[in-house]
């Protein structure tokens, strides 16, 4: 029998109110300053601010209990629970209620030349001088000096403002200039992030980049007439910049997105072109090959350059459609086919004999093989290969980013829906059935990294002892 967890709304209120910051501090959580926010370091897509969150590569937000849904991948009573520090009843700051007041955007004050700007990026980072010398010259970069709190040092970087339609700098990316470890990135405090570090030329073209390192290198490497052209540094990860930029020069149709060669990078790519699709723009990507574009200058110079980084799950996915195909091929029986799916189902749902990942495969199997007997019946040129192929290339990693569970309660959902499609909508039956087949091979994703990650502690734990 289920148990059912009442909680007031004062209760709920109070679990609402809580401030992210120190909750997750005090959960072992390392946080890196991004502005006015804080950045997980385990997920840098995700900030937090007081009691609200947001995740700028899913475009999600809010508040505490539906983050700690999210994250920790708990229900909503073990969220509040949580929140209200559980039976031990731990106590955690809440949020000031005051809404902060927005400070005025102020660029850091400008050193007296760009000595050192000049410096780090033609010498460390292989910027070509006159694609320096040219944003320099628009006073689109300078070199900055702040003194610490104490006065006792000074720090400098290389600012990239960003401007808006009319002109006005209302954006800043600072950039340490220092040879020695990682520099500093951050962006200055109060920046519109609709206005990053951009360049507007006369053409329909809009280079995106993630960063202004990332541009420059790009055009340093292309030249040629790069000023025809617009581009971005979204400075981040949000697509704000992209899209304002596209509203406010309408000559723009065609959307190149030339994002960092690494998970994130991909992810984010994906989740662009899907956006900019649904607008009715054209599309299109280049990647770096190594693993961003100033490492591909590296690279050029025959120099070390850090590698590009394919997306974890993307290598799953070719493995597991594998399987999955020759799963379908050994499918012969589909009487009684949603008796069989719920089945399978619920063999993966109980990991009988611990063989979860098999019987996902299996079940994606015969949801494709009962899909392409629907299709044929609408038009005879489907075929089990043509949805082995869609299979494939629908997939999408940035989708792929919620609980096992959530994948269980899709599968389960959509079993449900066959039990009410009638026979005379065959195509229904057959989008329902290739879904759950997507989800399928979604679920058998998430569950092998989850077994890879295990795998890999154990490995560690073993080399230490």
């Amino acid at each position: 029998m289920s148990t059912y967890i009442h909680f007031t709304e004062e209760e709920k209120y109070r679990a609402n109110e809580i401030d992210l910051v120190s909750f997750l501090e005090r959960q072992g959580e390392k946080l890196l300053r991004s502005g006015r926010e804080k950045r997980l370091a385990s997920n840098r897509s995700i900030t937090v601010r007081g009691n609200r969150w947001y995740d700028h590569q899913t475009g999600e937000g809010g508040l505490a209990i539906d983050f700690i849904q999210n994250y920790y991948g708990l229900s909503f009573p073990d969220a509040v629970t949580m929140l209200l520090g559980g039976e031990q009843g731990e106590v955690y700051k809440v949020a000031d209620k005051e809404e902060e007041e927005r400070k005025a955007f102020v660029l850091p004050k400008r050193h007296s030349d760009m000595r050192r700007a000049f410096a780090y990026l033609i010498k460390q980072r292989y910027i070509d001088k006159d694609i320096v010398s040219f944003f320099a010259s628009k006073k689109l970069l300078y070199e900055s000096c702040e003194l610490s709190k104490d006065k006792k040092l000074e720090y400098h970087n290389a600012v990239f403002v960003g401007i808006d339609e009319n002109g006005r700098p209302c954006h800043g990316h600072k950039c340490g200039l220092t040879t020695i470890g990682k520099p500093f990135k951050g962006n200055v405090e109060s920046s519109n992030p609709c206005y990053s570090f951009n360049y507007i030329g006369n053409s329909n073209r809009l280079y995106v980049f993630e960063a202004p390192i990332d541009m420059l290198s790009f055009i340093t490497m292309k030249k040629g007439d790069w000023q025809d052209y617009s581009y971005v540094a979204l400075c981040g990860l949000s697509e704000q910049a992209m899209l304002t930029l596209v509203k406010v020069n309408p000559n723009i149709d065609h959307v190149i997105l030339c994002l960092d060669h690494d998970e994130a990078g991909i992810e984010a790519s994906e989740r662009f072109y899907d956006i900019l699709k649904a607008k009715g723009l054209q599309c299109g990507r280049i990647a770096p090959k190594y693993k961003d574009w100033n490492e591909d200058i590296k690279a050029s110079l025959n120099l070390p350059a850090s590698p590009a980084q394919e997306h974890p799950q993307y290598i799953l996915r070719n493995e597991i459609c594998i399987d999955i195909e020759r799963w379908m091929d050994q499918v012969k029986d589909t009487s009684n086919a949603v008796v069989k799916l719920n089945n399978l189902y619920n063999k993966c749902k109980r990991n009988v004999n611990g063989q979860m990942v098999e019987y996902l495969k299996q079940l994606s199997a015969f949801s494709l093989f009962l899909a392409a007997e629907e299709y044929i019946n609408i038009d005879n040129s489907f075929s089990t290969e043509i949805l082995q192929q869609r299979l494939s290339y629908r997939f999408k990693a940035y989708e792929n980013r919620s609980s096992l569970d959530s994948r269980f309660e899709l599968i389960e959902k959509d079993i449900g829906k066959l039990k009410l499609v009638e026979k005379d909508d065959p195509l229904k039956k057959a989008e329902t059935l290739e879904q759950i087949a997507q989800n399928g091979l979604k679920a058998a994703i998430l569950v092998t990294i989850e077994e890879q990650k295990k795998e890999q502690s154990y490995t560690a734990e073993m080399s230490m002892a």
